[in-house]
């Protein structure tokens, strides 16, 4: 009995990569993350005057042509908050709390 063979073709993975069906797996994941991002970001004390506003500023945009080549289907998880990138990364007064990438890590699967 012969062995299976297989020959990849670039142009059918590339396909594939940029297909609907990729964009909406990768879309439902980025809904994964947001949830959880949502879930743990902070809201800050009774005295912000934007309480709430960094946890309800969370959003997944699906991509048709993206990553680093534009050669595949992606899906963006970002914060729309003035003052997201300051709770991301941290400042000298404030600490960083790293929710993107935590909930990236916890709930991309």
């Amino acid at each position: 009995m012969m062995p299976a063979r297989f020959k990849m073709s670039k142009r059918g993975v590339g396909q594939l990569l940029r297909s609907d069906m990729v964009l909406a797996e990768m879309v439902r994941r980025g809904y994964v993350i947001k949830s959880t991002a949502e879930a743990i970001a902070p809201v800050g004390g009774p005295g912000d005057p934007h309480r709430g506003l960094y946890r309800s500023s969370f959003y997944v945009r699906p991509v048709p042509r993206g990553g680093r080549r534009r050669d595949r289907a992606v899906a963006i998880v970002g914060n729309t908050a003035p003052y997201g990138a300051h709770v991301e990364y941290g400042t000298e007064q404030v600490r960083a709390h790293h929710v993107l990438l935590r909930a990236a890590q916890a709930g991309g699967r």
